[in-house]
């Protein structure tokens, strides 16, 4: 292994410097820093350009200025934005931090979806399921990311703007969506007729209910989950995850998991007092960090949880309490979030969902309102991003999932009598993941190069944005930070594609 990372470090480093080399001699051929001044009539253009070219150093060979610039970079100076004579390591962190939140969100969401969504296509291969995700798949596939994001602003944040000055639905509506989402539940579980009319039933009337019950308690005026529904909603999500990671025959991760569902609801009011805690007023800082600590210990006694109720296989419950511990606690944080939605609401006169830009500018607010904005600025380039990516990753995990349930380990496993979700879980979703281990790490660090285009019709000042603002402004020093970064994150993601590789696949060796 570490003559692995050696050899690829070292050819990445010089590849990193020669792509440099040739991208800042590129650059420095497209843009022209004194092209506004040539079409000036003032009278001392003579002297402005004079000036400029002394500025800039244009009078210097472009490998000579390369050179002083590689060394400055070295040295942790990327040098200033001559128009705005703002540091570039300024402008990187503010952009690189709001591409980080956008790409986060989206490559979780559309990576989880989308395997999820084409291991359950591929098992019900050719069935009237598989026939409307393949559609559905090749349709968003083939949008524009620019034409996605219009809809989306026009029918979702302004549609759902107007819907909260009367946000009531007519009881009609509410049927035909129960009635909808009871045929895609029955064509995704599949099975007898008998069993795809109760799956029809059940999810139709859990549909209904649902909607109904937001409807009755003004939940898109004053939304919240609350310790009731935390409770029916964790107990819910236990049995889910029992039964995919363990099946429900096995108690002792059942039990793991509805425990783990039981503190955390003995913790929600408990965890109120704490989010009112100092740390989170105005002008505070460390309430990210403190987050995050209390998601690693969520996670820690989750695992602890499963580790004492002990058995054979207690990695399983411990890995099972880990992950529904994971999701009770984002529950109890969204909860948190939630609640200051009535107050924002009111504070963004009853128009909540932004089309432009990645705050609400002076807003102010603790740290709650911080998020919730974060939030709702986030929502509309997120979806954009989640439904263009969720399409690839469904056709990559559903040929993935297709060629593994076709090989002759599953069939012995089959044949030993073995469950059907433990062949599906244990055997086939690992090597499922294969392929997606080498295009996922590429494709973040795509992302956080800046996706130019749902930035710009979003107005996000990302990585995106400003690339094409310094290259449209002839401004080298930021483009430059720019290649660099996005340069140096594509080799890093190539070695750790191939780190995940070898760690899904044993039959690889990285020192071979």
């Amino acid at each position: 292994m570490l003559n692995f990372l050696t050899r690829r470090l070292v050819a990445g480093l010089i590849t990193l410097f020669v792509s440099l080399f040739l991208m800042y001699w590129l650059v420095d051929i497209a843009i022209d820093p004194l092209k506004d001044l040539r079409e000036s009539t003032a009278p001392n253009k003579e002297q402005l350009i004079a000036a400029r070219i002394k500025l800039l150093d244009l009078d210097t060979n472009v490998v000579v200025r390369f050179f002083h610039w590689f060394t400055d970079v070295l040295h942790g100076d990327f040098g200033i934005a001559w128009r705005s004579g703002q540091p570039v390591s300024d402008l990187v962190a503010h952009a690189i931090g709001s591409t980080l939140q956008l790409v986060t969100a989206a490559t979780f969401l559309s990576l989880l979806l989308g395997v999820v969504v084409g291991i359950v296509s591929a098992l019900r291969q050719y069935s009237s399921f598989d026939y409307l995700i393949i559609f559905l798949s090749f349709l968003l596939y083939s949008l524009p990311s620019f034409w996605v994001a219009v809809l989306l602003k026009q029918w979702v944040a302004i549609g759902f703007n107007d819907f909260l000055a009367d946000p009531k639905f007519a009881w009609t509506t509410i049927a035909i969506v129960a009635i909808v989402a009871g045929v895609l539940w029955s064509l995704a579980v599949g099975g007898t007729a008998v069993r795809r009319w109760q799956v029809f039933g059940i999810s139709a009337a859990a549909t209904f209910a649902m909607i109904a019950y937001l409807q009755v308690s003004d939940f898109w005026l004053e939304p919240k989950i609350g310790i009731v529904l935390l409770a029916i909603l964790g107990a819910a999500t236990a049995f889910a995850i029992a039964a995919i990671f363990a099946g429900l025959h096995n108690r002792r991760a059942l039990y793991t998991a509805l425990t783990v569902v039981a503190i955390g609801v003995v913790l929600y009011e408990p965890m109120q007092t704490v989010f009112k805690g100092d740390i989170f007023k105005v002008g505070s800082h460390g309430a990210g960090w403190l987050i995050f600590g209390l998601a690693v210990i969520t996670l820690v006694v989750g695992f602890v949880v499963g580790r004492l109720y002990g058995g054979p296989d207690w990695g399983v419950s411990a890995r099972t309490g880990a992950i529904v511990a994971l999701i009770m606690g984002a529950m109890i944080y969204v909860d948190k979030v939630m609640q200051l939605w009535p107050p924002y609401t009111k504070a963004l006169n009853g128009r909540p969902i932004p089309t432009f830009g990645d705050r609400t500018p002076e807003l102010g607010g603790n740290y709650w309102v911080g998020v919730l904005d974060s939030f709702t600025h986030l929502m509309l380039p997120t979806l954009t991003l989640i439904l263009i990516a969720f399409a690839a990753y469904t056709r990559y995990s559903r040929s993935s999932m297709l060629e593994v349930m076709s090989q002759d380990y599953i069939r012995t496993a089959r044949a030993k009598g073995l469950p059907e979700r433990v062949v599906v879980v244990r055997h086939g979703f690992r090597n499922t993941l294969i392929p997606l281990a080498t295009i996922v790490p590429i494709d973040v660090i795509t992302l956080l190069g800046g996706a130019v285009i749902t930035e710009a019709v979003f107005a996000r000042p990302g990585m995106g944005a400003l690339f094409v603002n310094s290259l449209d402004g002839a401004e080298i020093n930021p483009v430059m930070a720019y290649l660099l970064i996005t340069a140096s994150l594509a080799i890093v993601a190539n070695i750790v594609a191939d780190i995940i590789y070898a760690s899904v696949d044993p039959r690889i060796r990285l020192d071979a």
